[in-house]
């Protein structure tokens, strides 16, 4: 059987390729507001980020969203961002057997 192309994307804090599925997509939609987009099919300017709390802390300190996305992203959102990765890493290694 033919084997499927995996979709990689860049991890904007990092600058390394990934695959897509062992990233979070962060969007920023038409109202200027950034949120983080789970299905990774929001409308808006997409950017991607590994999930590794560390690496969501290093976008934190260097306010890398505030950057990319032209727009200033409050704290908070980096907080809640943080949380995410956080319990998404959790999950994935619970429940991934791969």
């Amino acid at each position: 059987m033919k084997q499927r192309k995996v979709p990689m994307r860049k991890d904007i804090v990092t600058g390394e390729m990934a695959p897509k599925k062992q990233l979070v997509r962060v969007v920023r939609n038409q109202e200027q507001e950034v949120s983080v987009d789970p299905t990774g099919k929001q409308s808006g300017r997409g950017a991607y980020i590994a999930l590794d709390v560390d690496i969501a802390k290093r976008a934190k300190k260097e306010r890398t969203f505030d950057r990319v996305f032209d727009v200033k992203v409050p704290d908070d959102f980096y907080d809640d961002l943080i949380a995410y990765v956080d319990h998404q890493q959790a999950r994935r290694e619970l429940f991934d057997n791969d």
